[in-house]
């Protein structure tokens, strides 16, 4: 019998694929004609539910709401992010701080956050203060909640009548939201935040406690927050012994403090308040002649035309407290008696130069703002002037505002190169050239380049293209990895924002404070330790107890080399006597310091040092406009002399590190010994050498031209006007 031949493996898996493939087109066919009937049953069904007419009309109606709906949900959900983040688990244990300030002479300068003695419960309050508020500022705050569509819309009719702002549209519940956790900014963004607070705020709090918490924190001009504060500052009386007229009268100060300040405009508050009086009346509260006896004796407020409060640095210590509140290095102690090193004498002297400044030089200059800080050289503040009017703005300009330091930034570049080359010294000779990285090349006032010169000079003079030049040889010919290192020494020495990084980041074009710039250069003024800068020098609780000492629960951070300081002192202290910062000069008193000035004139700065007390001044305008050629060297130095004079009364002048009498007066020559070589831009921008006889000839050309500049300048009154600081303006050219 013959064997039948065995099928090939390939032929069976050929017969197996076609089998598969017959298999599953029969099913696909199948199920399409499953689906295909599925979908006729379930048309034949959708002609039973069509809707014609009205019915229609809504369903359609109903259908779009939900979809968008569901869109404007998401939409909603990641606005009201943003404002969530703004809270904290324990938020109203931080906001119940009692904090009294003292100044350094342990004499009390002002008061801050909630009363925690429960001696101004809700109902404690009169009922004529409570009436007042709901009348003026939230008719309906008991029946919202927490926007008042109502309200919004009344008094956008209000508005439109009067043909301007007549009456605001925010709740209660909104402003307390503001007050709380966000800052006056007029934004949408800062609305979008206050409108989901103020429902945030709706659930977890009752409307008693919102209403406490709104009484307890407005601000009422004058530095006095609350309404307990206010009654005590401007009538000199308990809050509970408020009269009517009293009552409306504060009332009043809850949209703009400043311009109803009864110390300020007598008349216009008082205007206002019968504004509040007949608001009480249309909102049912009093009758018209409950109100009489309140008009014709209108409130008299006791005389504080002398008195001043530091606001603008208590706003600022008592953020500092709060900080520390929430890190827990008070225990769980609300109430709270804080000694700072506010100088008051000084405080007032600075602000009343800055105002002096404004209003002498403001028309000339096209500016409208400044702000200054003063502190010792380990961090204790002694002044801060945030602005031109605190009741006019509580924007802190010292504090928050971010500004382009201009050339006031070099010293951090320098400081970088002297680090991480100990071969560069003052003496060193750079080359003031051309250099471009990319498109980008920046050139100096003059739109000219001066050659070789000392580092010293360059320093002096605001050279902009060698900072430029040292980003590029600190990062071994790689600038970004240059500028990297000098954004790290500028945050060890107390630059605290997020610098951003670009080409122009060596001449300053980056966001600082004017507290981090006078934090910074304390570094140099006190041996290259870190000052971070501080409020509290001693804190103690309601039963008097210290429970916290800077000087014995803080250590100073070495962050700079004592060579890396002395040689920085040393070339600081020339821009002062012999550079752009002419102008800032004290009489007797050795000082160290740099301009700065931006792009476009839009900010101008001063920031020096002498051994004892480190400062910051800038000038310009809230919105960035442009000033009138406004330099560092002008207003700004000159600010800084006049306050830093009054600051130096009555101190032990302390000697600048390694900056004596008999160092600081030995030419630039001699900072090395005469068996050292100086470097040579012939041989490289850091590498070759030079005699020291070839550098004093070099020196001596440099004098020669400088000589002739001040002839030239003589004969230019506009350039003399100026002053020398013009030189530190960084102009850009981009590459065609």
């Amino acid at each position: 019998m013959r064997q039948q031949n065995p099928i090939p493996l390939t032929t069976r898996i050929k017969r197996a694929a076609l089998a598969f493939d017959a298999w599953l087109n029969s099913a696909l066919f199948q199920s399409g004609r499953g689906l295909a009937r599925a979908w006729e049953w379930y048309s034949e069904k959708l002609k039973h539910l069509r809707f014609r007419g009205a019915p229609r009309v809504v369903l359609d109606l109903t259908s779009e709401a939900v979809t968008l709906g569901a869109a404007g949900s998401v939409v909603m959900l990641a606005l009201a992010l943003p404002a969530f983040r703004e809270t904290e688990d324990d938020w109203l244990k931080t906001q119940d701080l009692a904090v009294t300030f003292l100044d350094r002479y342990g004499q009390e300068v002002g008061r801050r956050g909630l009363h925690l003695d429960d001696s101004y419960k809700l109902e404690d309050f009169p009922d004529s203060m409570v009436k007042a508020a709901l009348a003026t500022e939230d008719r309906r705050f008991y029946d919202h909640w927490g926007i008042d569509p109502i309200g919004t819309f009344r008094a956008l009719v209000v508005n439109a009548q009067g043909g301007g702002v007549v009456q605001g549209g925010s709740s209660i519940t909104q402003q307390l939201a503001k007050n709380l956790f966000l800052t006056n900014e007029r934004s949408l963004e800062r609305k979008i935040k206050e409108a989901f607070l103020a429902l945030w705020l709706e659930f977890h709090l009752t409307k008693d406690e919102i209403l406490k918490l709104y009484l307890d924190r407005a601000y009422m001009g004058g530095g006095a927050h609350g309404v307990v504060a206010a009654a005590d500052y401007y009538f000199g009386k308990p809050a509970k012994d408020l009269t009517l007229a009293e009552s409306a009268m504060l009332a009043g100060l809850f949209k703009a403090p400043t311009k109803y300040a009864p110390h300020i405009n007598l008349p216009a508050a008082r205007a206002r308040a019968n504004e509040v009086l007949r608001n009480m009346v249309e909102a049912g509260f009093l009758t018209e002649g409950q109100i009489q006896t309140a008009r014709r004796n209108p409130a008299t407020p006791v005389n504080r035309a002398r008195e001043t409060t530091p606001d603008f640095y208590l706003d600022w210590a008592y953020e500092q407290v709060k900080q520390f509140a929430a890190q827990k290095k008070f225990g769980n102690e609300r109430v709270l008696i804080v000694k700072t090193p506010l100088d008051t004498a000084l405080q007032r002297h600075g602000e009343q130069t800055l105002e002096n400044m404004l209003r002498q030089h403001g028309r000339q200059y096209k500016v409208g703002q400044g702000a200054i800080v003063v502190m010792d050289v380990d961090g204790a503040v002694r002044a801060i002037v945030g602005g031109r009017d605190y009741g006019q703005s509580q924007f802190n300009r010292a504090t928050d505002g971010l500004r382009q330091p201009g050339s006031s930034f070099k010293p951090f570049v320098y400081a970088a190169a002297l680090t991480t080359n100990p071969k560069l010294r003052p003496a060193s000779t750079v080359v003031d050239r051309p250099i471009c990285l990319g498109n980008w090349c920046p050139q100096n006032y003059g739109r000219s380049f001066s050659g070789a010169m000392p580092l010293v000079s360059a320093l002096a003079r605001s050279i902009n293209s060698i900072p430029v030049q040292l980003s590029v040889e600190i990062g071994k010919g790689n600038a970004k990895a240059g500028r990297a290192v000098i954004v790290d020494t500028a945050k060890r020495m107390g630059l605290t924002h997020p610098l951003t990084d670009s080409s122009s980041l060596p001449i300053g074009a980056a966001e600082v404070t004017v507290i981090d710039m006078a934090a910074s250069y304390a570094v140099f003024a006190n041996g290259g330790k870190r000052a971070e800068p501080y409020a509290a020098w001693e804190v103690r609780n309601s039963a008097g107890e210290t429970i916290y000492r800077h000087d014995r629960d803080t250590a100073p951070k070495q962050v700079l080399d004592t060579r890396v300081v002395n040689d920085m002192n040393f070339m600081l202290n020339k821009v002062v006597e012999e550079g752009t910062g002419k102008r800032s000069a004290l009489d007797g008193i050795k000082t160290a310091g740099k301009t700065g000035t931006t792009n476009g004139y839009k900010d101008a700065w001063f920031v020096g040092y002498s051994g004892n007390l480190s400062a910051a001044v800038w000038y310009g305008n809230d919105h960035s406009s442009p000033m009138n050629d406004m330099t560092g060297g002008t207003l700004p130095a000159m600010t800084w002399k006049e306050v830093m004079t009054v600051a130096h009364q009555n101190l032990e002048i302390r000697p600048i590190p390694g900056l004596d009498t008999s160092n600081a007066a030995r030419p630039v020559a001699a900072a090395r010994p005469e068996t050292e070589q100086a470097q040579s831009p012939a041989q490289g921008f850091m590498g070759g050498t030079l005699s020291r006889r070839s550098y004093e000839v070099l020196g001596g050309i440099g004098s020669l031209f400088q000589s002739i500049d001040r002839a030239a300048t003589t004969h230019k009154t506009s350039e003399a006007q100026r002053g020398s600081a013009a030189a530190d303006v960084p102009r850009q050219v981009a590459m065609p």
